[in-house]
């Protein structure tokens, strides 16, 4: 039975990330690491403070990364991904509009 998992999922993982390799994955796989970027970017700038901080990068990859998986979730004809990331992706470049904004007018931005 062990073994026969063992082959199942073999075959399984063959057949998602080899056999059906093409544009579209590798450009949901690139998404998908540009996304996970950020909590890498995050953990690393609040360590550096000693502190939780959200720098501006996390917010670009963000969008980076948004912005990516919708144009993927639109292509594979995905609506889970399509309404989850249209209005996560709208969220991010209005943080980044908010955090311009308050450095154009010399306000401290909060660290979180």
């Amino acid at each position: 039975m062990l073994i026969q998992f063992g082959q199942d999922l073999g075959n399984y993982l063959y057949d998602v990330f080899v056999a059906k390799f093409d544009f579209w994955l590798a450009f949901g796989l690139v998404a998908q690491l540009l996304f996970t970027a950020r909590f890498l970017v995050q953990w690393i700038s609040s360590e550096r403070a000693g502190q939780s901080v959200v720098p501006m990068a996390f917010w670009f990859f963000s969008m980076a990364g948004g912005l990516m998986t919708l144009i993927y979730g639109v292509a594979k004809r995905e609506p889970v991904i399509i309404l989850g990331q249209s209005l996560a992706t709208i969220i991010y470049i209005r943080n980044i509009m908010l955090i311009i904004k308050s450095r154009g007018t010399g306000s401290k931005v909060e660290k979180t």
